[in-house]
C-alpha cells in the first residue's frame, strides 16, 4: 500500500485545527478554522474525492480519529461520508480503549507499535492508505521515510506558530513536485514524491 498524506496547510507550514475554533486550542492556539475562507470544493473539494476513491483504508493518530469519528457517522448519506465510514480505518493511540472505538471499521494500532505495524501494512498488497491531519504521526512517518506522497492544500495565510507535519531533526529529504493545481481561492494543490536518497 502507498501511505499519502494529505493536509492543509498554511504557507508557514501550520496544519493546526484547520476545521474549527475548538478543534485543537493546544498551545494557545487561536485560529481555528483557518482554512475555511481557502476552501475551494471544486479544486480542493475534488482533492480530497480523488484521495479518498483511491483510498483502501485510512490511518490517523488518536486525536484527528476522535474528531473524525465525532463528525462522520451522522452524516450517512452524503457519498464522501458513506465513503469514509464504509472504509477500513487504523488509529494510532497509546490511551485508547478498544471500547471507545465507536466509528465503524476501525482498528487500534499501539503507540509502541505504531512504526512496525505501519511498515506491515505499506508492505501489504493494496491501494492507498490516506493519513488525514495526524501531525504527530506525519511527522513520524515523515521521520521514518514511510510516506509515498505529500498532497498539500497550501493556503496564501500565515498563522505565526502552531503544530507542523514537517520532523525537526535536520535531515535534509529532497521531495519531487508531481502536480500543481491552483484553486480560485489562491489556493495551491500540491503533490510531493519523495526523491529516493543515495
Amino acid at each position: 500500500m502507498r501511505i499519502v498524506i494529505s493536509e492543509f496547510i498554511s504557507l508557514d507550514g501550520v496544519v493546526q485545527a484547520p476545521g474549527g475554533p475548538e478543534e485543537d486550542t493546544d498551545g494557545g492556539f487561536a485560529h481555528g478554522g483557518w482554512s475555511h475562507p481557502f476552501f475551494d470544493p471544486e479544486v480542493i473539494g475534488g482533492a480530497f474525492d480523488e484521495a479518498l476513491k483511491t483510498a483502501e483504508a485510512l490511518l490517523f493518530g488518536r486525536r484527528t480519529w476522535e474528531t473524525m469519528a465525532a463528525a462522520w457517522p451522522e452524516r450517512a448519506g452524503d457519498p464522501f461520508a458513506d465513503r469514509m465510514n464504509a472504509l477500513p480505518k487504523y488509529v494510532v493511540s497509546r490511551t485508547l480503549g478498544d471500547d471507545r472505538l465507536t466509528w465503524d471499521n476501525t482498528t487500534r494500532i499501539p503507540g509502541d507499535e505504531a512504526v512496525s505495524r505501519i511498515r506491515t501494512l505499506r508492505e501489504a498488497e493494496g491501494g492507498d492508505l490516506l493519513v488525514m491531519g495526524s501531525p504527530t504521526l506525519v511527522r513520524a512517518l515523515l521521520r521514518e521515510g514511510l510516506v509515498d506522497e505529500l498532497r498539500l492544500m497550501v493556503m496564501p495565510v500565515l498563522l505565526g506558530g502552531g503544530k507542523t507535519i514537517f520532523p525537526d531533526d535536520g535531515v535534509l529529504r529532497t521531495l519531487e513536485l508531481v502536480s500543481t493545481v491552483t484553486a480560485s481561492t489562491g489556493t495551491q494543490v500540491c503533490t510531493y514524491r519523495p526523491v529516493p536518497q543515495g
